[in-house]
This record gives structure tokens, C-alpha cells and sequence, in this order.
């Protein structure tokens, strides 16, 4: 019995953390059930950072608790309100509802995951943590110039020469496993994997209901359309999910 129980210590000493950046949202979610497959002891953290609903918030909740998260965390950094420059912080600009386009929109927000990623490795250099996840695509994105695989690559040599975990050695590595996948690639890989996108929220505007119109809203129907799929969230328009 003594050699069990020492064994099972041993097995626990071992066991691998991640932190997940975790939005409530689809991308960060289907993060979650990747680590969670791959086998890492889930530590999400949630950023309310003075976002136009809390909605995002509430639904991570509801996502740590779905898959058995050891501790979840959430991290008030509202100052992102007072600086504003962005629609999702700064309620007297108008959240874009006329299509995706080319050219870096409104809803972007200055440096976001740039904090937000410094910030997770302070946590996961606390926990002994061996990764870090994050939900960013440089395939189907809103043009968000921190989606891009160039700034992951420099935030994962930063973070290894500004912490002790990193110059110690022990190296401490963001992952972001939809980096090239399209939102239709991303929804069947977390089909496959369970994910649940009925507790997700990606609509920029909040709600009960998604409006269906902003550009994460657009992106989020675009996936689903094409996996040949339909969301089990509800939408405040009528969506042909037979397309």
C-alpha cells in the first residue's frame, strides 16, 4: 500500500500544467480541450479588462468548470477602459457591423495580447507551469497584427530571457495550436475533441443572444457554414446553416 500511494505522489509531482489564456470564446475554448487532450492540468486565465460586457467572463466560468479546471483566475486589468482606442473598450465607438475587411479594425486592442501573454507567464512561472495557450489565428482573423506567428515567436524568446524559469533553463513555451488553421479547420478539430461551443460566446457586442453581424460574430457563422455544421449558440438573425 506505502509503495502505491508513493508512486501515485510521484505521479502527481509529475503531472504537467498549462496555463490557458481563456476568453470564453471559441478559439480559446478549443485551446482548452487541446491541453485537456494532450494531457496538461488546465489553469485558465481570464482577463476582464474593461471589455463592453461581462458576458465573456461569465461564459469562461462556465468553461473552467466544464472541464474540471484546477484553478481558474481572473485577472481585472480594466485599465484597458481608460486608454481606450478601441471599440471593445470604449462604448462611445461603434462596433463595426458591415464585414470583415482588410485593413486592421477598430475592435483591435492595443497591445492586448502582448499583456495578456506577460501576465500568463508570470502565473505559469509561479506554477511550475511548462506552457502556455493561446487562441490566435493568422488565417481567419480580423486583421489583429498580435494573431500573427512573428509576434508569438518573439513573445516566446521574451518570456524566455525575462523570467527565471526561462534563463534557468527550464523552458517555458506558448503554444498556439490554431495559429494556421482556418475557423472551419478549428470548429472540426474541437468537435472531435468535445469542445463545448454551447458554452461559448464570440459576439463583440454580448447579449443573450449573438447579433450575428460584427466581424467575430461573421467569422464564428463562416465556420460553422463551412464544417457543414450549426452552432449550438443562439443568434438574434435567421442563419442558413445548409449552405
Amino acid at each position: 500500500m506505502r509503495s502505491f500511494e508513493i508512486q501515485n505522489r510521484e505521479v502527481f509531482k509529475m503531472a504537467k500544467k498549462a496555463v490557458v489564456v481563456l476568453s470564453g470564446g471559441l478559439d480559446s475554448t478549443t485551446c482548452m480541450g487541446i491541453a485537456n487532450h494532450e494531457g496538461y492540468e488546465l489553469y485558465p486565465l481570464t482577463f476582464s479588462y474593461g471589455q463592453r460586457h461581462d458576458r465573456e467572463v461569465a461564459q469562461a466560468k462556465k468553461v473552467a468548470a466544464y472541464f474540471h479546471a484546477k484553478k481558474h483566475r481572473v485577472v481585472d486589468i480594466s485599465f484597458f477602459k481608460q486608454m481606450g482606442g478601441s471599440a471593445l473598450t470604449d462604448m462611445s465607438i461603434n462596433v463595426p457591423q458591415d464585414g470583415v475587411g482588410n485593413d486592421i479594425p477598430i475592435t483591435y486592442v492595443p497591445a492586448r495580447n502582448m499583456i495578456f501573454l506577460s501576465l500568463a507567464s508570470a502565473y505559469a512561472e509561479v506554477l511550475g507551469a511548462e506552457a502556455i495557450f493561446i487562441g490566435v489565428s493568422s488565417v481567419d482573423y480580423s486583421g489583429y497584427p498580435d494573431c500573427r506567428p512573428e509576434f508569438i515567436d518573439s513573445m516566446n524568446q521574451t518570456i524566455n530571457l525575462a523570467t527565471k524559469t526561462g534563463v534557468t533553463n527550464h523552458r517555458l513555451s506558448i503554444q498556439a495550436p490554431l495559429m494556421h488553421l482556418t475557423k472551419k479547420e478549428t470548429i472540426e478539430l474541437g468537435t472531435r475533441l468535445g469542445v463545448p461551443y454551447q458554452l461559448t460566446t464570440s459576439c463583440y457586442n454580448g447579449g443573450d443572444k449573438a447579433c450575428g453581424t460584427c466581424d467575430s460574430c461573421r467569422l464564428r457563422i463562416k465556420g460553422f457554414q463551412e464544417a457543414g455544421l450549426v452552432d449550438p449558440i443562439p443568434y438574434q438573425i435567421d442563419i442558413d446553416w445548409n449552405l
